[in-house]
């Protein structure tokens, strides 16, 4: 059994580290930002979707840790931040000898 209190710490924990604001998660993750929200007041409990979802999003979130913190958060060695991802619809284009090239 997951403890609700406990988990909503590690959310906002998560939310920090990442800087972005609920909504964001959501948007991220793929559930309705209500269900953030929900979650967060401790309305909802977190189901084992939206666990897995975190998981499956963030490499660097720990599954034991999340769900009962043990463990540690960023799971990765070297504890570095990482870059938000760059968006697909933006391009890099170079020039060249005066040329585009995409």
């Amino acid at each position: 059994m997951v403890n609700t209190e406990a988990f909503i710490k590690r959310l906002e924990e998560l939310l920090q580290y990442y800087s972005l604001s609920a909504s964001a998660l959501a948007d991220r993750i793929g559930v309705q930002r209500s269900s953030i929200s929900h979650l967060l007041s401790g309305r909802n409990k977190p189901s084992l979707d939206f666990v897995m979802r975190v998981v499956k999003t963030f490499p660097e979130v720990n599954l034991y840790w999340l769900l009962n913190g043990k463990g540690s958060f960023p799971q990765s060695t070297d504890h570095k931040k990482p870059q938000p991802p760059t968006p697909a619809s933006e391009k890099t284009v170079l020039t060249k000898s005066g040329q585009d090239i995409e």
